[in-house]
């Protein structure tokens, strides 16, 4: 006979065998969402508060979006993107200084990735 407390132990485990893929599906459901989301921020153009285009958006990386601008790579924080209907505007005084240290350290980071990989290979 199956004693009450192995049933018992079985409903708890199935319980949290259920919770926790349901857990899991909401995850990556979430986590398609803001993939999507970053996806539609890029391969746009960029402009500052007056139009005038400043580059193209090209990654994001945690929450700083880089932009290609000529042959430098800028870093502005996502939280001053504003989105527009064709391009993408940033909201504010743009600290050129600050966002090229970022766009390069960016750069410099995603290049030894790339060097690392194909030496790999």
């Amino acid at each position: 006979m199956i004693s009450t407390n192995n049933i018992l132990l079985r409903k708890i485990i199935l319980f949290f065998g259920i919770f926790l893929f349901n857990k899991k599906k909401v995850k990556e459901k979430e986590q398609e969402e803001n993939e999507q989301i970053f996806n539609d921020l890029l391969c746009r153009f960029v402009t500052d508060g007056s139009g005038k285009k400043i580059g193209e958006s090209v990654s994001i990386n945690d929450d700083i979006m880089i932009i290609k601008s000529g042959a430098r790579f800028l870093g502005i924080p996502l939280k001053h993107i504003k989105e527009s209907k064709k391009n993408l505007i940033v909201k504010g005084v743009l600290d050129f200084d600050k966002a090229f240290e970022m766009g390069e350290k960016w750069r410099a980071s995603s290049f030894k990735e790339f060097q690392e990989e194909s030496e790999g290979t």
